[in-house]
């Protein structure tokens, strides 16, 4: 058997959006790219991942060190990182406690958005570009 191929669920507000963006940057000069300092969150499995491994084997090699996927009680457990980058390399990469509200997400960019700009090489005028995620885009984060 084979395992699904996962994607992202993508609403109709979603698309429209990556096609907005899309052509209004459609012309935009490589060196626009440049001045973008791009930043996301992620959350990422200590042990293991969340899906389901397949693999082809015979009946007999069940139990054949190769053919196992290692696990541990209870998953593991998982961290929390926010980090960013630009065409020039890697900015701050942060482990977040607990769950990311507005407050925290503010805190995170007040204590690394700018060291990582800098750190960078970008001027003052760069570009904050994240992904449209409720936190960066509360109004309190905006102000």
């Amino acid at each position: 058997g084979r395992v699904a191929r996962r994607k992202p669920f993508l609403t109709k507000k979603n698309i429209q959006a990556w096609l907005n963006f899309a052509k209004t940057h459609l012309k935009s000069p490589k060196s626009m790219w440049g001045k973008v300092l791009w930043c996301d969150e992620t959350k990422v499995e200590l042990f293991g991942h969340n899906s389901k491994i397949y693999v082809w084997r015979k009946n007999i090699t069940a139990y054949h060190q190769k053919e196992h996927h290692t696990t541990v009680k209870h998953g593991g457990g998982s961290i929390m990182l926010w980090g960013c980058f630009s065409s020039s390399g890697t900015g701050a990469f942060v482990k977040v406690e607990g769950i990311i509200y507005s407050s925290k997400y503010q805190s995170i960019l007040a204590q690394n958005l700018q060291a990582s700009a800098r750190k960078l090489n970008m001027r003052r005028n760069f570009i904050f570009q994240h992904d449209n995620n409720p936190k960066p885009t509360s109004k309190s984060t905006k102000e």
